[in-house]
């Protein structure tokens, strides 16, 4: 199995190279970085399956700075957002992060969140090179995905107000 392509970026030196040292020691061949910038340079330059971030570095936007730019890179990295500080969950989310980790955290915990999100992270990119593929190959295959499309924002909408209640209901408990 071929390692996956990590770029961490922390400007905690210490904690830079502990998180490498765990990483390497699982399976992954591990690029660092100490800065946002230093970090941007090499989603640039590199290709990497993952990015994890600090959230504070140089300033206080460091991280969403390197979120950015592996969400801007053309070859769709999962994103891990790495902090001491955590955020609600529609922050980090809005952001563009696919994760956040809390740190610290004990390594076995680590390593499972973050083949976790190496698995779910393929999974996604594979439904839209799918779906992409879809839109080429003619009508039926479109009209599949759209509607896959619209039950899943539907979904995710219902999911997100209070449920109705229906007519039908309504009616059958006036009845009893």
């Amino acid at each position: 199995m071929p390692k996956r392509r990590v770029l961490l970026v922390d400007d905690e030196v210490p904690v830079l190279l502990t998180m490498k040292a765990v990483l390497e020691i699982s399976g992954f061949d591990v690029d660092t970085a100490t800065s946002a910038r230093e970090g941007k340079l090499r989603i640039k330059k590199n290709e990497y399956e993952m990015i994890i971030t600090d959230m504070r570095m140089e300033s206080d936007a460091a991280g969403r700075e390197v979120i950015q730019a592996a969400r801007t890179a053309q070859y769709h990295p999962a994103v891990a957002l790495l902090t001491a500080y955590p955020l609600a969950d529609e922050d980090w989310q809005d952001m563009g992060a696919d994760k956040m980790l809390v740190k610290p955290m004990q390594t076995a915990q680590l390593i499972k969140q973050l083949e976790k999100l190496l698995e779910n992270h393929a999974a996604k990119l594979s439904r839209i090179s799918f779906a992409a593929a879809g839109n080429g190959a003619g009508k039926a295959s479109t009209q599949g995905s759209t509607r896959t499309s619209a039950t899943s924002a539907a979904k995710k909408s219902a999911a997100k107000r209070p449920p109705k209640k229906s007519a039908g209901k309504k009616a059958a408990a006036k009845r009893s």
